[in-house]
């Protein structure tokens, strides 16, 4: 059966649930990474900790061009502009390869500026030396591995990258305790074990893309420029609106670090609960926007609308229903998270008022992830601005100010709620610009035909 004649519902299953598993196996394999790690000592935790701020930089630069990735890709496959499409996968792929190459050389070049401007003591350059090296090489490689998942997903294939991420963690959390302990390479094994799963990946993915025949390269300068001049005005709002969350976070820190290290240590492992929460809408973000783009490439802006609607509606019922179960569970979780009693109540107030926001907070995350495959990703960027500097942080400051930690998570509540709620009716509203292309439809044209000659 064509993807055309196949049914929203059908396809958006068929397109999830591969990556749901996928994602579930590597945040099951980054948890006993960091438990293997956490053996090691107070030093190699701290090493870690104060990497997280750069990971988040690479993250955002390859999420950004993962996302323009699977936007022009599919827009040009509903088009029926396969060569098109095969000359982008080639220049994304070179781009990529490239500027994740200068960023983690200028990273190596500059490690020790780096760790002193975050506040590291100089007795941990040593071990940082010894684990950047092999952890920047994992970077690039996982970002490799990344940009052949974006290309697959374009192409609407989602289950080949959903088994070999699943097989990466299993390697990785195999190679672990082997090269962490039994070879004694202590931090720096941990990098290494990384780096062998991930290099396996990178090989397994794009001896298939190979096989595909995705790729072709462009044969005019002419061709290369407009290609370059299409994939950055997709990729450079994209890596803005994949800055601003962990920008926010900070932010958010700060408040909560005001309230003393307790509450600091319940929103850490509320937070870490969050992502397991949402998994479900976070496959959504990266199912949905190579359907998007095949239908906006064939001009079907109504299915596009459709696929809101259901994806929009499945949320708020699934997510409602986490945090029923999660508030009944709420008080036993919280104790089982953490021996502390006071960091476990704690949680256990973050657990009993938090996750009734996870629907808005899935609306606002699906509404982002759309605009930026349907073809505006700038105003992806003004949604997220919105959501985290109009709702979430003003009212998490004005709950933090009332009524002390209380406050601070109902104001998280509060913030989602607010921000998925107004997401909602502008969704509901037909004047809204969210779904009209007309405006890039010759645009759209000329690139198009001109990667077809």
């Amino acid at each position: 059966m064509s993807t055309q004649s196949t049914p929203l519902k059908q396809q958006l299953f068929h397109m999830t649930w591969p990556m749901l598993i996928g994602m579930l196996a590597i945040s099951s394999g980054q948890l006993v990474d960091s438990a293997f790690i956490g053996q090691l000592g107070a030093e190699p935790l701290a090493v870690v900790g104060f990497s997280m701020p750069i990971y988040q930089l690479i993250i955002g630069i390859q999420v950004g061009l993962g996302i323009a990735t699977t936007a022009v890709i599919s827009m040009a496959l509903g088009a029926d502009k396969t060569a098109y499409a095969k000359q982008l996968g080639a220049l994304i792929i070179a781009t990529g390869f490239i500027l994740i190459s200068l960023l983690c050389l200028l990273l190596w070049a500059t490690q020790s500026s780096i760790f002193s401007l975050l506040g590291a003591d100089a007795t941990l350059l040593p071990l940082v030396r010894l684990y950047w090296f092999p952890w920047l090489i994992s970077c690039w490689l996982g970002a490799m591995l990344y940009f052949g998942f974006s290309l697959f997903r374009a192409y609407g294939q989602t289950r080949f990258p959903g088994i070999v991420l699943v097989f990466t963690s299993l390697i990785n959390i195999l190679l672990d305790p082997l090269f962490i302990f039994t070879f004694d390479m202590g931090l720096a094994g941990a990098a290494w074990a990384t780096v062998g799963a991930f290099g396996l990946g990178c090989i397994i993915i794009f001896v298939a893309i190979y096989r595909q025949r995705w790729v072709q390269l462009p044969n005019t300068l002419a061709i290369i420029r407009l290609g370059l001049q299409r994939l950055f005005s997709f990729t450079a709002p994209a890596m803005l609106s994949q800055f601003l969350p962990p920008l926010t976070a900070l932010v958010a820190t700060g408040l909560v670090a005001s309230h003393g290290n307790t509450i600091v240590a319940a929103w850490g492992l509320g937070s870490r609960m969050e992502f397991f929460s949402i998994i479900i809408v976070l496959s959504l973000t990266m199912s949905m926007p190579p359907i998007i783009g095949r239908l906006r490439g064939r001009q079907q802006l109504a299915q596009i609308d459709q696929l809101m609607r259901i994806a929009i509606g499945f949320v708020i019922v699934f997510q409602l229903f986490v945090a029923l179960m999660i508030l009944f569970v709420s008080a036993p979780l919280s104790h089982l998270l953490t021996s502390d009693t006071l960091t476990a109540d704690s949680v256990h107030q973050y657990l009993l008022l938090v996750p009734l926001s996870y629907a808005g907070l899935g609306v606002s995350m699906i509404t982002i992830s759309a605009c930026s495959a349907i073809g505006m990703p700038a105003q992806a960027v003004i949604i997220s601005v919105i959501r985290l500097f109009g709702c979430y942080l003003p009212l998490l400051w004005i709950g933090s100010i009332l009524a002390g930690p209380t406050g601070l998570f109902a104001g998280a509540m509060l913030g989602n709620l607010l921000a998925g709620y107004l997401r909602k009716l502008r969704l509901r509203s037909r004047k809204t610009p969210n779904l009209s292309f007309s405006n890039k439809k010759a645009q759209d044209s000329t690139c198009f035909d001109a990667f077809h000659h």
